[in-house]
C-alpha cells in the first residue's frame, strides 16, 4: 500500500455478493505498511459499492488518488468474476497479463517481466511463496477474501519489498471501517463441459463462504471472521512432442510423443480473522491472521511413443565383446534376428508425406509404446500473522510499529508409472499410422489393444533407468518439499511540516529474515525380482479414452495405490544431480528509508507526490552439497556453503501535476532491484574431477568442471522512468490514460561458464595433487543488462455520457506494447525475456441496471517465452502461442421484497475453449505442447442476513 497518501474508501456493498467479497473473512486489517496514515489525505466521501459500475468507480477513484502509477481491482471486480485465482482478475489490468497453467491463471507478468520480478504483499507485508522461487502463485489466496488488489507500477521509497516489474498488494478491509454488523453466506456450483477424462475423478465442484463482521464497545473494537472453501475440478486433453529431429532425407519428423489426458481437483480452505482496537483518534492496534490449506491432485493417463528417437534396447546379457555382425544395433545370424538379444528400432515406411520440409503423415513399424499412469499431488499451507500499532503523539508526530510472520510448508508427489507389452526387448511391437493435424497434434491408428490387462503389464518397456535398476525402471517418484519463512519488524514515523513544498516527511526501518529450504527426494520404482507385474485387480480402473489422438483406450489403474501396497519397490536415486538438488537460502534484509511528501503549487496548479530514498542492505547465504558422480549409482558429496552481502541505494520520485480539471500528468523516476531466483543462489553444485588432466595448467583443460548455483549473486538492477497522462470524466466514473515507460537494466542474471575455486574438494585416493585447483563451472552470474520499453493505453467509460438511453452500458479497454533488448553477454545474441508478450489487449463490455448484470471479457496476448514444467518437473522455457481467453457472466440482485439481499449469478470461463500451445524454433507447426481445457461453468447464490 502507499502509506501516508492512499485514500481510504469504505466498500459497503448493497449486493450480497459484494458483501461476501469485501468481507469474506474480510477481516484482515490493512497493515500500516510503513507509516501512520495521513488522515487528511485518506478521508474521502464514502463509496457505496452496489455492482459492476460502482466497483469500477471505486477502482478509478483509488487509481486517481494514489501518488504512484497504479492499477486497481476492487472487491466487486474480483467477486463478480469468481475466478479460480486472483491472477485471472489481475490479468485484465493494463500492462498486466498471466500465463495459464493447467487451464487457469496462476502467475502474472507486469510490463513484460516474469513472475520472479514481481513482489506480492498481503496488506503491505511481503509474503512467502509456495513455488520453488519468488514468483507468487495467486491461486493460494481466495479472491472472496480480498477487498481490493493494487498493482504498483512505479516505486515508492516507503513501499517495502517492492519488485522491479511491479508490486501486487492484496488488501482486506477492517471491521471498524466497515462500520456495521453483517453475516454473509454464498454458495456456487461449477462443472467442466469436457467431462471427467479419467476414471475415479470428477468434473463437478463447489465453493462456499461464510463471513461475520461486527463492532463493539461504542465502535472501538472490531471483529471479523471468515471461511472460504473451494473444490474446483479442471480437465485437459494434452499432446506433447519430444521434438523434431532431421530425418535421413533432410526433412524434419517427430522424435517421439507423450500424449495424455489430465483430470485435476483443486481444494482450498481459507481462514481469516481480525481483532481491531481503536479507543480514540490517537491509538489504533490490529491483530490479523490468514491461514490457507491447499491441495491439488492431478491424475494423468496416456501413452508415450518413442519414434525417431526410439532407438532400441539391447539384451542385458549381451556380451559387449561379441563378434557377430550388427545390423541397426541387432545381432544377426545370416538374415535372421537372433531371438532374445535385441529388438529392432522404430522404422518409418517409405511413402510418407512431406509438407514444407516436415513429414506430416506416414506409418511407423516396430513401435514399443509406454502406457503412462501418473499422478501429481501438492499439499501446501500458508500461515500469515501480523500485529500493527499506530500512535499519534501530537499534531506533528505519529509512529507505527508492525510485526509480522508468514510461513509456507509444501510437499509434492510427482509420480510416473510405466506399463507395456513386456520388459525391454520382450513383448509385442506395434504398427502406427500417423497424421499431423492443423494444430500440430499427431493422430494415430494402432494395431494393439493397450487396454488389455493380459497384454499390458507394469514394467520397463524401454529399459529406461537401467543404470540403477537392472532391466529398467517401472516408474519414478519425485517427492520434493519446500519450507519458506519470513519474519519481519518495521518501525515508522511521520513528521508534519505544515509548509510548502513538503507537507510531511515519512521515515522508517524494516528488518526481515527469509529462509527457504528445498529437500530433493527422488526414487526409482522397480518390480521386485525384475520381470513384469500384472496390475493387481483391486487397483484396476475403467480404461481411459484417448480418442482425440486416435487411440481408442489405454489401461488405467490407481498408481499411488499400487505404490502404497508395496507391489513396487522404491529405490532412492543416488545420483549426484539429485543429491546436489538439496539447498537452503537465507536472506537478512535491512531497509531504511526517508520520504518527503510533496504538497505544492506549480504555476498555480496543484503538484503532489513524493521524493525519497531507500538504503537496502542484504546479507545472503546458502548451504547445500556438492556432489561428484563416481560411477553408476555411486556419488560422493561434500557439504558446502557460501554467501555475500551488499548495499544498494535506491532513490525514487513520483510527481503528479494537475494541469486541468481532472487532468493529471504523472512522472516517476527510480532505481530498483530484484533479487535473483533462489535456486540460482544455492550453494549446491555438481562437479567432476578427471585425474588425466591433473598436470594441466590450462584452465580450459582443467581436471575440474561442474554446474550449479552461485550464492555470491548480486541482484538485478534497473533505472526506470515512467510518464502517464490521465483524464478523468463523468464525475470520475470514467477515465482515459496514455502511459510510457523505460527500464534500463544495469545488471541481468544469466548462466555462463566462470572460473571456480575447487580448493578443499576431494580428488580420490591415489590421485596426484593437480596443478590447478580452479576449473570452469556453469552457473548463474551477473552480466550486462539492456532495456525494456513500452506504451500503455486504457479507457473506461459508461455509455450514458453519450446518450441517456445507454444508461447501464459501459466498457473497459486497455492495450500495451512492450519491447526489450537484453544482452547479458556482449559476445552472445540478445536474450529473450520470459513472460514478455509484445502486445496485450484486454476488453470488457458490461451492462448493469435495475439489479440485472451482464459482462463479457476478452484477454489477448501475443506469443511469448513461457516457463513450463519439463523433464523431471524442472523449469523449462518454451515459446507459447498467442491466445484469446473469453469469459462471460450474468446475474440478478433482488433489490426489494422478501428476496431482498439475495443475488444469483451464472458464469462461463474460457467460452471459446482456447487451447494452450507451445512450439519450438519459431515454427508453430512444430508443436511441443497442445492442451485443451474445455469450458468451466458456474452458478451461484449469495445472501446477506
Amino acid at each position: 500500500m502507499n502509506p501516508g497518501f492512499t485514500r481510504r474508501a469504505r466498500l459497503m456493498s448493497g449486493g450480497a455478493l459484494g458483501v461476501v467479497l469485501t468481507l469474506a473473512l474480510g477481516g484482515v486489517a490493512q497493515a500500516q505498511s510503513t507509516a501512520p496514515r495521513d488522515e487528511q489525505a485518506t478521508q474521502v466521501d464514502e463509496i457505496v459499492v452496489t455492482g459492476i459500475r460502482r466497483s469500477i468507480e471505486a477502482s478509478i477513484s483509488a487509481k486517481a488518488n494514489n501518488t504512484s502509477i497504479v492499477e486497481v481491482v476492487s472487491a466487486e471486480d474480483i467477486g463478480k468474476l469468481p475466478d479460480v485465482s486472483i491472477a485471472e482478475s489481475l490479468a485484465r489490468l493494463p500492462g498486466v497479463t498471466s500465463q495459464r497453467l493447467d487451464g487457469r491463471s496462476q502467475l502474472i507478468s507486469i510490463r513484460g517481466l516474469g513472475p520472479d520480478f514481481t513482489t506480492a504483499l498481503l496488506n503491505g507485508r511481503e509474503m512467502v511463496t509456495t513455488g520453488d522461487n519468488r514468483g507468487v502463485e495467486f491461486d493460494q489466496f481466495p479472491s472472496e477474501m480480498m477487498a481490493s488488489v493494487v498493482v504498483y507500477k512505479t516505486p515508492d521509497a516507503a513501499l517495502i519489498g517492492q519488485g522491479l516489474a511491479g508490486t501486487v498488494d492484496m488488501r482486506t478491509i477492517r471491521p471498524l471501517d466497515y462500520g456495521r454488523r453483517a453475516i454473509v453466506a454464498n454458495a456456487r456450483y461449477e462443472w467442466n463441459d469436457i467431462g471427467a477424462l479419467n476414471a475415479g475423478t470428477t468434473d463437478h465442484g463447489q465453493r462456499y463462504t461464510l463471513s461475520y463482521v461486527d463492532q463493539f464497545a461504542d465502535d472501538t473494537i472490531g471483529v471479523a471472521l471468515g471461511y472460504a472453501h473451494m473444490s474446483s475440478p479442471y480437465q485437459s486433453e494434452r499432446f506433447n512432442a519430444w521434438g523434431y529431429p532431421t530425418y535421413s532425407d533432410g526433412n524434419l519428423l517427430t522424435g517421439g510423443v507423450k500424449p495424455y489426458v489430465m483430470s485435476s481437483e483443486l481444494e482450498r480452505d481459507g481462514y481469516m480473522g481480525v481483532l481491531e482496537w481503536r479507543p480514540n483518534d490517537r491509538f489504533h492496534s490490529t491483530i490479523d491472521a490468514f491461514y490457507s490449506e491447499f491441495k491439488n491432485t492431478q491424475v494423468l493417463r496416456g501413452i508415450e511413443f518413442p519414434l525417431a528417437w526410439g532407438g532400441m534396447a539391447e539384451s542385458p546379457n549381451r556380451d559387449p565383446g561379441a563378434t557377430p555382425p550388427v545390423l541397426g544395433g541387432c545381432e544377426i545370424t545370416g538374415n535372421v534376428l537372433t531371438p532374445n538379444v535385441c529388438r529392432p528400432g522404430p522404422s518409418l515406411r517409405p511413402g510418407y508425406t512431406v509438407e514444407d520440409g516436415l513429414i506430416v503423415a506416414g506409418t511407423w513399424d516396430n513401435i514399443k509404446g509406454v502406457v503412462r499412469n501418473d499422478l501429481n499431488k501438492r499439499d501446501s499451507n500458508i500461515t500469515a500473522i501480523g500485529w500493527n500499532t499506530a500512535f499519534v503523539a501530537n499534531d506533528d508526530w505519529s509512529f507505527n510499529l508492525d510485526l509480522n510472520y508468514s510461513k509456507v510448508e509444501r510437499s509434492d508427489v510427482i509420480l510416473e508409472t510405466n506399463a507395456g507389452t513386456g520388459r525391454n526387448i520382450n513383448g509385442a511391437l506395434d504398427t502406427l499410422g500417423f497424421e499431423l493435424t492443423s494444430d500440430g497434434v499427431t493422430r494415430f491408428t494402432s494395431q494393439l489393444n493397450y487396454a488389455d490387462p493380459n497384454l499390458i503389464k507394469i514394467t520397463s518397456p524401454q529399459g529406461w533407468g537401467g543404470d540403477v535398476i537392472p532391466g529398467g525402471q517401472a516408474g519414478y517418484m519425485n517427492t520434493p518439499s519446500i519450507e519458506d519463512e519470513i519474519k519481519a519488524a518495521r518501525f515508522a514515523g511521520r513528521r508534519e511540516l505544515h509548509q510548502s513544498p513538503f507537507g510531511s516527511i515519512d521515515f522508517g526501518v524494516n528488518y526481515s529474515q527469509r529462509q527457504k529450504t528445498f529437500d530433493n527426494n527422488q526414487f526409482y520404482l522397480a518390480v521386485p525380482g525384475g520381470g513384469d507385474l500384472a496390475i493387481p485387480a483391486e487397483f484396476l480402473l475403467a480404461p481411459t479414452d484417448l480418442g482425440y489422438l486416435g487411440i481408442s483406450q489405454v489401461i488405467s489403474y490407481d498408481a499411488l495405490g499400487v505404490i502404497n501396497s508395496g507391489a513396487l519397490a522404491k529405490v532412492r536415486n543416488p545420483n549426484a544431480d539429485v543429491l546436489s538438488g538439496n539447498w537452503e537460502v537465507t536472506e537478512k534484509v535491512t531497509t531504511a528509508y526517508i520520504r518527503a511528501n510533496v504538497d505544492h503549487n506549480l504555476f498555480g496548479r496543484p503538484l503532489t507526490g513524493n521524493v525519497g530514498i531507500q538504503a537496502v542492505y542484504t546479507d545472503q547465504s546458502s548451504t547445500g552439497f556438492s556432489a561428484e558422480q563416481l560411477g553408476q549409482g555411486v556419488a560422493r558429496t561434500t557439504a558446502v556453503s557460501g554467501g555475500t552481502d551488499y548495499l544498494e541505494i535506491l532513490p525514487s520520485a513520483n510527481f503528479i501535476l494537475e494541469t486541468g480539471d481532472d487532468l493529471f500528468v504523472r512522472f516517476a523516476v527510480a532505481r530498483t532491484l530484484a533479487r535473483p531466483r533462489m535456486d540460482d543462489m544455492r550453494a549446491s553444485r555438481n562437479y567432476s574431477y578427471n585425474p588425466a588432466f591433473a598436470q594441466s595448467g590450462d584452465i580450459n583443460r582443467s581436471p575440474w568442471s561442474g554446474s550449479g548455483g552461485n550464492p555470491h549473486l548480486k541482484p538485478f538492477i534497473a533505472d526506470v522512468a515512467d510518464i502517464s497522462i490521465e483524464k478523468y470524466f463523468a464525475n470520475r466514473r470514467g477515465y482515459v490514460s496514455l502511459a510510457g515507460f523505460y527500464k534500463h537494466l544495469e545488471s541481468y542474471v544469466f548462466g555462463r561458464n566462470q572460473i571456480f575455486d575447487f580448493t578443499g574438494y576431494p580428488i580420490g585416493a591415489g590421485n596426484p595433487e593437480p596443478v590447478l585447483r580452479q576449473g570452469l563451472i556453469h552457473a548463474a552470474d551477473n552480466g550486462d543488462g539492456g532495456w525494456i520499453k513500452g506504451a500503455e493505453f486504457a479507457i473506461s467509460t459508461p455509455f450514458d455520457i453519450f446518450h441517456p438511453m445507454l444508461d447501464g452500458f459501459g466498457a473497459q479497454l486497455s492495450a500495451s506494447w512492450t519491447d526489450s533488448e537484453i544482452q547479458p553477454d556482449p559476445t552472445q545474441a540478445p536474450t529473450t525475456l520470459p513472460g514478455l508478450s509484445e502486445t496485450v489487449v484486454n476488453a470488457t463490455v458490461y451492462y448493469e441496471k435495475d439489479g440485472f448484470q451482464a459482462r463479457v471479457s476478452n484477454r489477448y496476448r501475443s506469443d511469448f517465452l513461457g516457463e513450463v514444467a519439463g523433464f523431471g518437473n524442472g523449469r523449462t522455457l518454451r515459446s507459447v502461442a498467442a491466445e484469446n481467453v473469453i469469459d462471460a457472466q450474468i446475474g440478478y440482485e433482488f433489490q426489494s421484497g422478501p428476496a431482498e439481499g439475495l443475488s444469483i449469478l451464472a458464469q462461463v470461463n474460457n467460452l471459446t475453449d482456447e487451447p494452450f500451445k507451445t512450439f519450438e524454433n519459431g515454427d508453430e507447426r512444430r508443436t511441443i505442447d497442445f492442451q485443451k481445457y474445455g469450458r468451466t461453468f458456474l452458478v451461484g447464490v449469495n445472501y446477506r442476513f
